[in-house]
């Protein structure tokens, strides 16, 4: 396995965009440590390009012969290493140096079977994979959970599409559809589509949180579906509004500090797959919590409604998105990984291009990453880093220059949990 060659480009015309990527992936894969036929695309565009998602397909096809399969789908904005296009006219790529049998792309017209088989029979099963979904899908958790179930580790990473205009994914695969489907043009609309990775291929994954705990974690003793009605056997709006401080009495003053304020749910402990408390020492969420809107009040039954359901027993705390939470979080999720793969001994020569400047950094074998994709949430790009791009900086300054493309989502996907306010970062490793 060699470095995976990767490309970006913003541009008003897609095809002078496509331009660029494709010049700056040809010039990759003429040197010596990016691969130089990859087979599989991860494509992602930004919302501006999606009524023009057929006509990119086809001609970055037309121009990538060797690859023969795609994955991707539409945000508002997506990411490359050290940068993001949030709000333009702009397009990621990335060709994946993986064996046709180390991988399947699935979609609605190509699925994976229960057992995590591919569609076409050939003994390929799913140990993990990367999961496009539009959020209009009915019943989408349930649907990420089953997907989760068809691989062997129980494990999905991804996001949901996000745009102000039409929803897309990208799927087109060489294993072949279900008979019947007819001809399929790799471009789709609702439902699930993503990658499929055998045991195989290494993959490291992390979760990183977006908000922080304003309160200490609760359990809900008393709900109904989505209403949360006693925390702690006491009514959760008094709660709320004793340990936000705010006053129903003064609409102006209550509304933005209500809007600001967001819930963490956790399963009980004796629930968890992770035996640590959700709500770490350190004033963060772990892994197992889910961060959800508030979207009412219901002062008769003194209840608070959320965007999510809170069985009895569930945990809960208030929280709030925190920049310095989120950065804070991010490096250390990348530090984790780094820590994992990086040599404790370097030699002279690879230390000192590791640590070189950024004009003369480049993506080198010795981190072992061949290929990283970033899932965030499109309510964490830009301005809640402080200044463009400085979420996508912050991953390369913690994670080192490494090929990296992904997109800004309406949902996080991983484990086999749909996330909010999060970042997922998944890196393919070498060997």
């Amino acid at each position: 396995m060699k470095l995976f060659p990767y490309a970006h480009a913003t541009h008003p015309q897609w095809r002078m965009a496509t331009a660029l990527v494709l010049a700056q992936l040809r010039a990759q894969m003429a040197l010596p440590e990016f691969a130089r036929s990859p087979s599989l695309a991860l494509l992602y565009i930004t919302d501006h390009y999606a009524d023009e998602a057929q006509a990119i397909l086809e001609h970055l096809s037309a121009e990538l012969p060797e690859v023969t399969d795609w994955a991707g789908t539409v945000g508002v904005g997506v990411a490359a290493n050290n940068v993001e296009y949030f709000d333009e006219p702009a397009l990621s790529l990335m060709l994946c140096d993986l064996s046709p049998d180390q991988y399947r792309v699935f979609s609605g017209v190509a699925p994976l079977s229960a057992s995590g088989r591919a569609s076409g029979g050939d003994g390929f099963v799913a140990h993990t994979a990367l999961v496009h979904a539009d959020a209009s899908t009915p019943e989408l958790p349930e649907l990420i959970a089953e997907m989760a179930e068809r691989t062997q580790s129980g494990y999905v990473f991804g996001g949901l599409a996000s745009s102000r205009g039409r929803s897309v994914q990208f799927s087109l695969g060489s294993a072949g559809n279900l008979s019947g489907q007819g001809a399929v043009s790799g471009v789709l609309h609702g439902g699930l589509s993503g990658v499929a990775f055998g045991a195989e291929v290494g993959l490291i994954s992390r979760v990183t949180q977006g908000a922080q705990p304003v309160d200490r974690e609760r359990t809900v003793t008393e709900s109904d579906g989505n209403l949360v009605l006693m925390l702690d056997d006491e009514p959760a709006l008094d709660v709320l509004l004793r340990e936000r401080v705010i006053s129903l009495d003064n609409p102006d003053e209550a509304m933005p500090r209500l809007r600001a304020t967001l819930v963490g749910l956790s399963p009980p402990p004796s629930e968890r797959e992770d035996t640590t408390s959700a709500l770490r020492v350190r004033g963060q969420f772990g892994t197992e919590v889910l961060v959800r809107h508030l979207i009412g009040l219901d002062p008769g039954r003194h209840g608070v409604a959320i965007a999510d359901v809170a069985p009895v027993g569930t945990h809960l705390a208030f929280c709030e998105r925190n920049v310095n939470a989120a950065r804070a979080d991010l490096v250390r999720v990348c530090a984790e990984v780094r820590e994992e793969l990086e040599p404790e001994e370097l030699s002279l020569s690879v230390a000192t291009s590791l640590a070189a400047s950024d004009v003369d950094a480049g993506p080198h074998p010795a981190r072992r990453i061949a290929g990283a994709v970033y899932v965030s949430c499109s309510g964490r790009g830009g301005p809640h880093f402080g200044s463009p791009s400085a979420e996508l900086q912050t991953v390369r300054r913690a994670l080192g220059d490494v090929p990296l493309v992904g997109f800004f989502a309406g949902g996080e996907i991983a484990h086999h949990r749909l996330y909010g306010y999060t970042g997922v970062l998944t890196v393919f490793t070498m060997p």
